[in-house]
This record gives structure tokens, C-alpha cells and sequence, in this order.
């Protein structure tokens, strides 16, 4: 019988690094998350006194499935504002459909005429990189914006306000709650009116007219978007502006193409954000006030 042609085992490249070092990466990075993987092969000295490389690094970290992602940003949270945010969701856990029904949560963004998407991908051929149709161009300044206002509630959303000027106290008080926020609150019963901390929000002028006009405002933790489920509509709204088949080149097109786009979100959207109050309430608690997937 004559021999198989089957490979016979074989021991392989040694390994660059020892066990202990595969163990020192791993607790380095569990500790200083944002260490980039270059610092760390710089900074370790393989077996035999050989340099080891960032692919290295990485793949030791992905044994045990640390992956380099893009990170969540949000705002810088104290313990003050993680112990409020953990009071107020432990306050309104309890709240169910028909209690946020009742709540009118508003919000101001802004949306730039340009901008980059690194989302975005292109179709193209070899040497066609920098080819006119290959290019996404965009202004590195953000070519203008407009800032808008809106109100949401589990059954209406009020229609998209474009802020002009300045928005201080005063003009937060003679544009925004006075023609549109009253009115709304009234003519669809609703008995709470949200807003964040922003100082033309707290201002003494919007205060004392909101007390004028018995509106009840709803206490709100500082630095909660996660909380006021607009938030999710803003990014919905980008979404749909930026998917136009004919992007908006002036400010004036914008305005049209964002006041359009609001209209068309559908009403069953906006409900299902506003009913998720309950699970956003939930995640504060879980995380004791600090960051979440919301």
C-alpha cells in the first residue's frame, strides 16, 4: 500500500506574542477603550524582541469579540444630571399609554443645506475616483441651515415651524408658545407641555406666560434627548431629505423639501415613538441615569 497524499500536521508560524502578552492587550484596551491598536504595537515588544503589527493587536482583541466601532456621542454627564434623569425615570416608569397621551413634546433642530454622509456609497470604476459623477461635493462650512421647531403627540403633530432670527425668550414667547403652542394644546385637550432646558425655554418671560396661560409643563432632566421621543423624528426627517431624488441646493429648497417631508411622516410613526416613553423610562433605569441605546 503506498502512502497517502493527505498534508501531515504542521506546527506553524509561532506566534508573535506570548500568552501573557495576548492577556496585557486585552486588559489595556478593556481599560483605555479609545487606545488606538497602532499605539499598542508600538508600545509591546514581541517574542524574540520582534515588533508586532496593529493587525496583530486587533486580532488578539477579537478573540474575545472587541471590535473597533464607531462610538455613540453624547452629552458629558455628571453624577448631578444621571442622578436626575435616574429620579425622573423612576418617577414616570409607572406611566402608561394613556398618561403620555396627554403630553405634548416639542423640540428645535438644526439641519444644514450641506453636508457630509459617510454613508454613503458610490458605484464606480477603476480610475473613476475622482471622475465629476464619482464625487459627493459638499460645503465643509455646511452652506447655511435653518433651524425648525415642532410639537409631537401620540395622535397629531403640529406642522413644521422654520425659526427665523434670533430665538431668545422673547421671541421663543410671541412666536412659538403663543400662536402655536397654546392653540394646539387646546384645541386637542392635551394637558402637559414638554420642553427641554434650552434658555429661551426657561427664560423668566416664557415661564411666567405658560403660567399665564395655565399650561402645565412637564419637569424635564437636563441633557435627556434620549428622552423626548422627537428626537427620533428629527433623524427620520433627515433621512427623508437626504433620500430626495432631487437634493436641495438653495435654503429656500430646503425649507420646501423639510416642510413636505414632515408632512408625509405618518401618523403611526409618530405614535409608536411617543409610546416607547415607558421602554426609554426603563433604560435610564437600567443604565442609573447615564447613556442608553435611545
Amino acid at each position: 500500500q503506498g502512502q497517502g497524499l493527505e498534508d501531515l500536521p504542521r506546527s506553524g508560524r509561532p506566534p508573535v506574542t506570548t500568552p501573557n502578552q495576548d492577556r496585557y492587550i486585552r486588559l489595556q484596551h478593556a481599560r483605555r477603550r479609545f487606545t488606538p491598536a497602532t499605539v499598542t504595537a508600538r508600545n509591546t515588544v514581541g517574542t524574540h524582541n520582534r515588533r508586532i503589527s496593529p493587525q496583530t493587536v486587533r486580532r488578539r482583541l477579537a478573540a474575545t469579540r472587541m471590535f473597533a466601532r464607531r462610538p455613540y456621542k453624547g452629552p458629558i454627564l455628571t453624577r448631578r444630571h444621571r442622578q436626575n434623569r435616574l429620579a425622573w425615570a423612576n418617577n414616570h416608569r409607572g406611566w402608561g399609554r394613556q398618561q403620555w397621551r396627554q403630553v405634548f413634546f416639542t423640540d428645535e433642530s438644526k439641519f444644514n443645506l450641506s453636508f457630509a454622509d459617510g454613508n454613503k456609497r458610490v458605484y464606480r470604476r477603476g480610475g473613476e475616483r475622482f471622475a465629476q459623477c464619482c464625487v459627493l461635493e459638499h460645503n465643509r462650512w455646511g452652506g447655511g441651515g435653518l433651524m425648525v421647531w415642532a410639537g409631537i403627540s401620540a395622535d397629531q403633530k403640529t406642522p413644521l415651524h422654520v425659526v427665523r432670527g434670533r430665538l431668545n425668550g422673547i421671541a421663543y414667547r410671541d412666536t412659538i408658545l403663543a400662536p402655536l403652542v397654546v392653540p394646539f394644546m387646546t384645541q386637542h385637550g392635551l394637558r402637559l407641555f414638554q420642553q427641554d432646558n434650552a434658555r429661551p425655554h426657561v427664560a423668566r418671560v416664557s415661564t411666567d406666560f405658560l403660567r399665564q396661560q395655565h399650561v402645565n409643563a412637564l419637569p424635564w432632566p437636563s441633557l435627556s434627548p434620549d428622552l423626548n421621543p422627537i428626537e427620533h423624528l428629527w433623524a427620520e426627517l433627515g433621512r427623508r431629505v437626504r433620500s430626495r431624488a432631487v437634493q436641495p441646493a438653495t435654503l429656500a429648497q430646503l425649507e420646501v423639501a423639510m416642510v413636505q417631508e414632515w408632512q408625509a411622516i405618518p401618523q403611526y410613526i409618530v405614535r409608536r415613538y411617543v409610546y416607547s416613553m415607558g421602554r426609554r423610562c426603563q433604560a435610564v433605569i437600567r443604565a442609573q441615569g447615564g447613556h442608553n441605546r435611545y
